[in-house]
């Protein structure tokens, strides 16, 4: 039996400055506290985390919440029992990232055991190793009777490989683009190889641009292509081992979805032994670990493995799987985009002979006594690249009821075949619950008022906890959810000229100071259009338009600093956008966020839940929906001052009964359809916000 903590009054202790809770630095080379003590022995008679937390809080000038209290202490009683599952919903405000780091602080110093610290996105993670978790360190250094040691672990491919870097790659072709500087990918291919002379983390993600993807694979390993430290002739520069050295010393390891989706369903472990398990960004675990444990295979993925392959085979077993790599390409190519239900005879035909072919290449790819350091490294590469392709090619042959297959490609690029799991809540109940004990968080975690459709998507076990601690922001005086009842149902060609319409009243009622979300860049496009005709002769309205491919930061940093700016994007703008102040008082969406029914994992989801004579739609389409529009609401209210209006173009959440249970999920805002009421609120708040 699961069962729902419900909220309760908490009052929390006043926070109490003192000697040595003042923030403290980071050291960007090793993501870890500087001058860290070496970790000692167990301490069990440590303070309380009640304690604790007052003291963390007091050393960022901050307040105690009551719901920070609640969620602080329900995470340390969930660490303290193994086995235990806990859900908490910490709403905007709380301070849920302290609420969690604290206790597990406090569980790695009393166990002398690593707790690991999973996060979805970059941003989360860059935050707590640069912001909080080196003033928990400083605050809580005396009562933790030594330096809180942290680390950041991602998958091996995030890393420069210095064998890579110092000797190239074994791909002709892939080298080539190292030597080609005139070209796009030649230049972004120098300009990396220069950044990877100076970094001292190796780390993609501290690049200060993005860099394609074929460039990066020229200069990193996956970890099966990796022939291992000792067997490197570079093996103690290596980058991605430091890291790993920095996690088995430290007391948090702060990852990514992805890495712990790999740890929990791979034979060979890569994150270090641990006692729990966090999850931030709860919310978005299934899809991430779904992504990570999805494969691929296309013409392009067989000629890379070739090419790393050539040197250390004969003809003889080099051209089937050339001549198997060509004709893939051929049959992707007669394939429609979508969902494979079965796989057309001449596919099967195909994947038979590459991973007949690939079989007999990698019995030639055995390594010899003989090999030279550089010659080991190389055939490793090799191997790995051709059992990918072998192994895929054996899987989707063996497509059944667990999986789903699907084609895709760019528009006038060749075909890639995909094939994923349909659910991951078995691989999770088995494999990351009921082990140790595991506490996820998000803002958003129930929908429609329960917990029980994450729990179950999740695998979490019977007796798992739910909490939801509120927020200390109070949505219904702060702010309104808007519904424009009237407007015609939104289609599939995107946002409608009515909604574009009230679109433009909404941001010149609000003098600007908007942030659109829109559910497809088609819809960007049409909104550039209309708003940009609108306020062609109002300086006053400055739109700013998120393009494919923008960094997100520098798009949030203009909208920030121009209170009078409205900025329009797509998904990557839904969450994570933390703009506090003037400069956002509306966000609208322009529907509600359904994932796409031609989604090849959507709709197998669907249908499995429908042929059990169930709901597919109110299932999987409904909750994931409503997850989306409470994170893309929540970029609202970011602080108790705050004021403003959340607009919703679309009628369905008025007129529909999902509407009543979408609006159930959103931060508690008072409720119109009324479109004067919410411009008329909008020009009082512009007014004096203007003075």
């Amino acid at each position: 039996m699961s069962r729902v903590v419900p909220p309760a009054p908490v009052v929390a202790p006043a926070p109490q400055a003192r000697p040595g809770a003042e923030p403290g630095g980071a050291d960007p080379g090793t993501g870890a506290a500087q001058d860290p003590e070496p970790k000692g022995a167990p301490q069990a008679d440590l303070p309380p985390v009640a304690v604790l937390l007052e003291h963390a809080v007091a050393a960022i000038g901050g307040q105690s919440r009551e719901g920070q209290l609640r969620m602080a202490e329900a995470v340390a009683g969930c660490l303290d029992a193994p086995g235990d599952t806990l859900l908490v919903q910490a709403g905007t405000g709380t301070g849920k990232s302290l609420a969690y780091l604290v206790p597990a602080a406090r569980r790695a110093v009393v166990d002398d055991e690593p707790v690991v610290i999973a996060t979805a996105t970059l941003a989360l993670q860059r935050q707590l190793v640069e912001k909080d978790l080196p003033v928990v360190a400083e605050a809580l250094a005396e009562d933790l009777g030594r330096q809180l040691r942290f680390a950041v672990l991602k998958g091996r491919s995030n890393y420069i490989c210095m064998d890579r870097l110092l000797r190239g790659s074994p791909d002709p072709e892939e080298e080539a683009l190292f030597q080609a500087p005139t070209t796009r990918l030649g230049r972004q291919a120098k300009r990396l190889r220069a950044w990877a002379q100076t970094t001292s983390t190796g780390d993609r993600d501290d690049l200060d641009e993005a860099v394609d993807g074929r460039v990066w694979a020229g200069l990193s390993v996956s970890s099966r292509e990796c022939p291992g430290a000792t067997n490197c002739q570079f093996g103690d520069e290596c980058f991605a081992e430091a890291a790993r050295a920095r996690a088995r010393d430290a007391d948090l390891v702060v990852t990514n979805h992805a890495l712990l989706a790999i740890h929990v369903v791979g034979e060979v472990p890569v994150l270090p032994d641990h006692g729990a398990v966090v999850v931030d960004e709860a919310h978005e675990l299934v899809d991430r670990m779904t992504n990570a444990l999805t494969v691929e295979l296309s013409g392009s993925i067989v000629d890379r493995a070739i090419g790393r392959a050539r040197r250390f085979l004969t003809p003889e077993v080099l051209d089937p799987l050339r001549d198997a790599s060509g004709y893939l390409d051929e049959v992707l190519a007669e394939l429609a985009d979508g969902r494979l239900r079965t796989l057309p005879d001449e596919l099967v035909v195909v994947l038979t002979a590459l991973r007949d072919a690939g079989h007999a290449a990698l019995g030639s790819l055995r390594g010899t006594s003989g090999d030279a350091a550089e010659a080991s490294a190389d055939r490793t590469t090799a191997r790995a690249a051709v059992t990918g392709v072998h192994e895929v090619a054996a899987a989707l042959l063996q497509l059944g009821d667990g999986s789903v297959a699907w084609v895709s490609r760019r528009p006038g690029g060749p075909g890639v075949l995909h094939l994923a799991p349909i659910s991951v809540h078995g691989l999770l109940e088995e494999r990351l619950f009921g082990a140790r004990p595991v506490a996820l968080t998000s803002a958003t975690l129930q929908i429609g008022g329960s917990f029980d459709g994450l729990a179950a998507s999740l695998g979490c076990p019977p007796g798992w906890v739910g909490l939801d601690v509120g927020s200390p922001f109070d949505h219904g005086r702060q702010g309104v959810l808007y519904c424009a009842a009237t407007l015609p149902r939104p289609g599939r060609d995107g946002v409608s000229e009515e909604a574009l319409e009230q679109l433009a009243d909404l941001i010149d009622a609000a003098g600007g100071r908007t942030l659109a979300l829109f559910s497809s860049w088609r819809s960007v496009e049409r909104a550039e259009e209309v708003l940009g005709r609108r306020f062609a002769d109002r300086a006053d309205r400055p739109i700013i338009v998120a393009r494919r491919g923008d960094a997100v930061a520098g798009l949030v940093r203009q909208f920030a600093d121009e209170p009078r700016a409205s900025l329009l994007g797509t998904l990557s703008l839904w969450q994570g956008v933390d703009v506090p102040g003037p400069s956002c008082t509306c966000v609208v969406i322009d529907r509600i966020p359904f994932p796409r029914p031609d989604d090849p994992v959507v709709s197998a989801r669907s249908e499995r839940i429908d042929a059990a004579g169930g709901s597919g739609f109110a299932s999987v389409s409904v909750p994931r929906a409503a997850l989306m529009l409470a994170q893309g609401a929540g970029r609202l209210i970011r602080s108790p001052e705050d004021r403003g209006v959340v607009a919703v173009l679309d009628a369905r959440l008025a007129t529909t009964g999902y509407g009543a249970q979408l609006r159930r999920t959103l931060p508690p805002l008072w409720w119109t359809t009324d479109l004067d009421t919410v411009t008329s609120a909008l020009r009082r708040l512009d007014a004096t916000l203007s003075d």
